[in-house]
């Protein structure tokens, strides 16, 4: 039997190239097919220099086209490996979501240090900005976000999307907000290994309707783990924010935040570090500040670290009121929390314009000022 290379070339559009995700046609990573006879030949090229990976690709080859062209076809399958090129720096990964214009991640190295209580305030602070927000409450473990942002009781609906039906994100204060909260008791432990809690966020992602979004914020779980890989692997992430109190044990693991964003291999962006919890001000003494945790130690690690600081929260009772019964504090306007949030918001979206001017696969960003807060306006 004569074999014909379009035949082969249809069997090979079948297989995926191993940690590159299309298929070996479309990828490029067949780089010569020769046939003589019911003899053939595949040159083939890869990223992964495992050996698993080359005798994967190989055996997928010889399988596919003895299934799909001729089951005694006598294959030779030539696997070259070359190292990819070194990632440049604020690559962007993952796929996209229609609409959505910056996806910026939450997080802190340790719990306890208030990141959910800045991602609630961070949100409603930049859609008084003008933008339009969502949040996706990644920290499938222990949900706050539903608490904090006043909608614990909400379930979201159905609604279709161009045919598809998808989950329609509850709304409170002008915030799109989606959680695994939203799907189990308030009682009820989520006892979920990693792969089973990635699947459950990937369907809160890709399966719902956001509609269009200047920023979604995502609220990771403490640490670095598996959920922050699947997230990375997952999304085009903007850029990272680093929560933490100017404790040393909190900025030991902080410091482990960032290290986890600048690896080489997940290169996401550090847009800044926000000191919680900076200072303690009594309502009888306005005046006065109290260092319970220490001074400044959050602002010294971003210096350490030479990425920006992006401002401190003092630690006041109305904070923890507020997040308490759903009413961010910075929806409290004229007070210290209200300025401290409007200021620290302010300079994540400055970091975000910095980073996507210097990126062409982001659409750009600029700040204007309308009536001394900042507005998104595309290039």
């Amino acid at each position: 039997m004569k074999l014909n290379k379009q035949d082969i070339q249809k069997a090979l559009e079948t297989i995926t190239v191993p940690g590159e995700g299309g298929n070996m046609i479309e990828t490029g990573a067949v780089k010569n097919i020769m046939t003589f006879g019911d003899e053939v030949i595949v040159d083939i090229t890869i990223a992964n220099p495992s050996l698993q990976a080359k005798k994967r690709t190989e055996v997928d080859i010889l399988k596919a086209i003895h299934e799909k062209v001729y089951e005694k076809a006598k294959i030779t399958v030539n696997v070259k490996v070359i190292a990819p090129d070194k990632p440049k720096v604020n690559v962007i990964k993952g796929k996209s979501i229609p609409g959505i214009q910056n996806i910026i991640a939450v997080a802190s190295g340790k719990g306890g240090v208030g990141k959910s209580t800045v991602t609630a305030n961070l949100a409603v602070t930049l859609v008084k900005m003008g933008f339009k927000v969502g949040v996706l409450d990644a920290d499938v473990y222990g949900p706050s976000i539903p608490i904090m942002l006043g909608v614990e009781t909400e379930r979201p609906l159905s609604v279709a999307d161009e045919g598809i039906s998808k989950m329609k994100p509850i709304e409170n204060y002008g915030v799109k907000i989606l959680s695994i909260g939203f799907f189990t008791q308030p009682d009820q432990a989520v006892v979920w290994r990693g792969p089973m809690a990635a699947k459950a966020l990937n369907q809160l992602i890709f399966d719902a309707h956001w509609g269009g979004l200047d920023f979604l914020l995502i609220d990771l779980p403490p640490g670095t783990g598996d959920i922050h890989l699947s997230i990375m692997q997952s999304l085009p992430i903007t850029g990272a924010v680093i929560v933490s109190t100017p404790q040393v044990v909190a900025l030991a693991d902080a410091k482990k935040g960032v290290a986890m964003f600048q690896q080489e291999s997940i290169n996401v962006p550090v847009l800044g570090i926000i000191e919680n919890m900076a200072f303690f001000t009594p309502e009888e003494l306005p005046n006065n500040k109290y260092y319970i945790f220490g001074k400044d130690g959050a602002k010294y690690l971003a210096e350490d670290l030479n990425v920006p600081f992006l401002g401190a929260i003092p630690l006041v009772q109305s904070i923890r009121e507020s997040g308490d019964v759903g009413s961010p504090a910075a929806l409290q306007e004229g007070t210290p929390l209200a300025e401290a949030f409007n200021e620290i918001t302010k300079r994540v979206v400055e970091e975000v314009v910095n980073r996507n001017v210097d990126l062409p696969p982001t659409e750009a960003i600029k700040i204007t000022t309308m009536a001394g807060c900042a507005a998104v306006k595309k290039q």
